[in-house]
């Protein structure tokens, strides 16, 4: 009497078979088993198991030099593991010199991220028929030393530290607080609406750089102050008069300052010209996180302690220009110069 297989269990769909289920198969063909039979006992298809027999069966010699096939788990295991080694998508850096090149000419010549170079490439339609490849595998290329660039050329990946735990003593709030500041401004669905602050090169005597970022278009303004007072601050912005003219009042609805005593007396200054200044709570840089983003893309040309009166006002006007045509992931990788120059036409 035959023995009925009533093996209801199913295998996961597209697991690949194990060693010791190559094992069960060489040990069923040894007993005449059929490949429906080997595939039902297993759980398998009966095409897996044919695939399986086929890839491991090879040909052997008797000792009177006739030959034979059989199937040896072994062979199957190890075809099996040159061909997984041989799967999964190929590099394509040869179809992809172009690109290449432009990614490490920008990313070392011109300070760009990896994902700026991608963004843009996507973007602009002269890119369009041509190959490139994804943020990922960008980084992917770099990683294994593929590219010109290496990862000490990147500005952000090396810069990780670990925060210090520090014990602030309460400063009092220059002005209206952050609190009283329209929500909209929060929202960044309105135009004119920025965020200021100072970068100090030595920290004995020497100029700073005022800077003014919109919240909006991250647009960037830098203006070299000969020190870092409120006088000075107060007497760079009121020159926005004379910039903007009569359109000051539209491109500057809003200002938001720390509690540094640079800003102290700014609410006044700014009266005049029909602008809001608010102040942040103490301690609190992350209420003008746009601002200290910025910051940061300054110091990869300006770094810490190194003398603001060491650059010429051309060399921070090419910074500024440098940040304001930096595509941007969140503009859709567009420029923040390309964003401010819509907003002022409308």
């Amino acid at each position: 009497m035959v023995a009925k297989i009533n093996n209801t269990t199913t295998k996961r769909k597209f697991k690949h078979l194990s060693a010791y289920e190559r094992g069960q198969i060489a040990a069923l063909l040894k007993e005449g088993k059929s490949q429906r039979y080997i595939a039902k006992k297993l759980g398998r298809s009966p095409s897996t198991i044919s695939r399986e027999i086929r890839r491991g069966t090879t040909t052997q010699l008797r000792s009177d030099l006739s030959s034979y096939k059989q199937y040896f788990p072994e062979t199957g295991q190890a075809v099996y593991e040159k061909n997984r080694r041989n799967c999964g998508a190929k590099y394509k850096l040869a179809q992809v010199q172009k690109f290449i090149k432009f990614a490490e000419d920008k990313i070392l010549n011109e300070k760009w991220s990896p994902d700026a170079v991608v963004g843009l490439c996507k973007r602009k339609h002269e890119w369009k028929d041509t190959d490139i490849v994804c943020t990922k595998t960008l980084y992917n290329y770099i990683d294994k030393g593929l590219l010109k660039v290496k990862n000490i050329d990147l500005n952000l990946k090396l810069r990780i530290k670990p925060k210090r735990k520090r014990i602030r003593k309460n400063r009092r709030i220059m002005g209206k607080s952050i609190e009283q500041r329209p929500k909209e401004v929060q929202l960044r669905k309105t135009f004119g609406h920025w965020e200021i602050d100072t970068i100090v090169g030595k920290k004995t005597k020497d100029s700073v750089i005022l800077t003014l970022t919109e919240r909006k278009t991250r647009y960037e303004l830098l203006f070299v102050l000969d020190s870092k007072d409120s006088n000075a601050v107060n007497k760079k912005l009121l020159e926005l008069n004379n910039l903007y003219g009569k359109q000051v009042s539209k491109i500057f609805r809003t200002i938001t300052a720390d509690n540094g005593s640079e800003f102290c007396n700014l609410s006044k200054a700014l009266e005049k010209l029909g602008i809001e200044v608010y102040h942040t709570h103490p301690y609190s840089s992350w209420e003008r996180g746009t601002n200290e983003r910025h910051n940061g893309l300054i110091r990869r040309f300006i770094p810490k302690g190194k003398s603001i009166k060491d650059f010429s006002e051309e060399t921070i006007k090419r910074i500024q220009q440098w940040i304001n045509n930096f595509p941007r992931r969140i503009l859709g990788y567009k420029t923040p110069e390309e964003c401010f120059n819509e907003e002022i036409i409308i």
